[in-house]
């Protein structure tokens, strides 16, 4: 066990948990309304936001699963630098129009918005259903980051003990998102936003120097490392699938539930404008990230007797934590760990209270207690926020991690579902509820199906038919089908006078 970096992680972690349980007290508010608990009062100014979007979308599992794609895949792994430079755009036109009418209605879901646009509880729940499934093995892969880190302090990972440290950890996390709600991760966010900063950046600046430089790490890659694979045959493959897999994984970001609520946790329209101008900085850093992936392939650490137990138990994703034991002082090994293993506790935290307003707005309230009180409400929120990181605890302790993996990477299809109901709703009443409804389902089965048939995997996630491989990502042909059938039925229902355009909204609601 290394425990000088032991003493300084367990500190730091000690601290975070004493801040979210601090954070009750931050702004406060009656905690009995689903609104204080689960959006921190709509009050978060532009840095709260910032720090709270930030590390809502640039998780503990980014910071290892980045640099170990890029390892382990080499340029492929840069994928996730413009799908977040994609997405700022997006939600800069989108997000703030879906903030105003939110807080017109008191609405906490993308799902209380489609019921109130479309008059549908059916399409609101389906809505809510494929969040709540997206999200969880979503906040799963976040334990990923803490394992790694814990096996790289010295504990075993392996069996039942082995699970004990995760185990504390998100028994902690479960206890201060109970009492604090949003406010905790959003003032935990601060504090590692900072620490992965210092992290990075002494990476960038220590590692290319002990190593030469950059032009000693870069002529250390081979050149498919560097390089897409070359267009053959007439065969595009990756540099076809690479910007389709951006653009869908861009799309498919700004329509999970935890930067829903991230969103509407904001003070107002303008707060969140400013925050899609600064929030390309996380991009900066997530290149800087990246690139730590092709300084562990250059400084060969997997093959060091010392780190090559490591790089066997948890291959390239070991890329990281590699590099900083290999290179810095014991006390910055345990800085850099707290950091990755604080940085999952913000998104899950996050996660976790984002599923639990789903299923208490949209399945509990309307289907199971539609009498309920607020107080009623809210904790029931507060109850399903546990079982979900329970749940997530068990995709980790029962099954192996390629599951988890495989379960995320199939969320991404599913989420982008959403986004004719969600955001067609943001701008146009055309759509009608029944046929965005078909439009969801077929989307979601032909998805489904179609990710089946290339194994789940990342790299294979072009559509397989009859041994033809057509290099695009699955999603957005799930997508495509998806707003077919749903401009299709809208046509047809239209015309057979079968429309419903009840609509709890005006246009008036949309302006701010």
């Amino acid at each position: 066990m290394n425990v000088v970096a032991t003493v300084v992680f367990v500190a730091l972690f000690v601290g975070i948990a004493v801040l979210g349980f601090a954070s009750a007290h931050w702004r406060k508010g009656d905690m009995n309304h689903l609104h204080e608990w689960g959006l921190g009062g709509r009050r978060f100014g532009t840095w709260i936001t910032w720090f709270l979007i930030g590390g809502d979308l640039y998780t503990a599992y980014t910071f290892v699963a980045v640099p170990a794609l890029v390892f382990g895949a080499g340029a492929l792994g840069f994928f996730a630098l413009p799908y977040t430079v994609l997405v700022y755009p997006m939600v800069f036109a989108i997000l703030p129009r879906l903030w105003i009418v939110a807080k017109k209605h008191n609405y906490i879901t993308a799902s209380d918005f489609v019921a109130g646009r479309y008059g549908s509880p059916a399409l609101a729940l389906a809505i809510a259903v494929t969040g709540i499934v997206a999200t969880m093995p979503y906040i799963a892969l976040q334990l990923v980051g803490i394992q790694v880190v814990i096996g790289g302090l010295g504990f075993s990972t392996q069996g039942l003990m082995g699970d004990v440290p995760l185990v504390i950890a998100f028994v902690i996390l479960a206890a201060f998102t109970y009492t604090s709600g949003l406010r905790a991760p959003a003032s935990i966010a601060v504090v590692k936003d900072l620490l992965v900063y210092i992290t990075v950046i002494a990476l960038i600046i220590v590692v290319p120097y002990k190593l030469g430089g950059f032009g000693n790490i870069f002529a250390a890659i081979p050149k498919g490392h560097l390089l897409l694979p070359p267009v053959k045959d007439g065969n595009l493959g990756l540099q076809t699938f690479y910007p389709t897999l951006a653009f869908g994984s861009a799309l498919a970001l700004m329509l999970y539930p935890h930067a829903t609520t991230a969103v509407l946790s904001a003070k107002g329209p303008n707060t969140l404008r400013r925050n899609w101008v600064f929030l390309p900085a996380y991009s900066f850093m997530l290149g800087l990230i990246a690139l730590l992936g092709y300084m562990a392939y250059a400084s060969g650490i997997a093959k060091l007797p010392e780190l090559a137990p490591y790089f066997k138990q948890y291959g390239p994703q070991f890329a990281m934590p590699g590099l900083l034991l290999h290179y810095f002082p014991s006390w910055f090994v345990g800085v850099g760990f707290a950091a990755v293993a604080i940085g999952a506790l913000v998104p899950a935290a996050i996660m976790s209270i984002a599923a639990a307003n789903l299923f208490t707005r949209n399945i509990y309230k309307p289907y199971i207690n539609p009498n309920c009180s607020t107080h009623k409400e809210t904790e029931m929120a507060k109850l399903v926020s546990l079982l979900v990181k329970f749940g997530a605890l068990l995709f980790i302790v029962f099954l192996p991690l390629t599951y988890a993996i495989q379960l995320q990477l199939l969320g991404g299809i599913l989420i982008l579902q959403t986004l004719p109901a969600i955001v067609s709703g943001i701008y146009t009443r055309w759509f009608d509820a029944k046929a965005l409804l078909l439009g969801w389902a077929a989307g979601l089965v032909w998805g489904v199906w179609a990710a089946s048939l290339s194994g789940f995997k990342a790299s294979g996630y072009g559509l397989h038919i009859a041994g033809l491989v057509i290099p695009a990502y699955i999603g957005l042909y799930a997508l495509v089908i998806n707003f077919v059938v749903a401009i299709v039925a809208t046509l047809v229902i239209g015309a057979l006078g079968m429309a419903n355009k009840q609509d709890a909204t005006v246009a008036a609601d949309y302006a701010g």
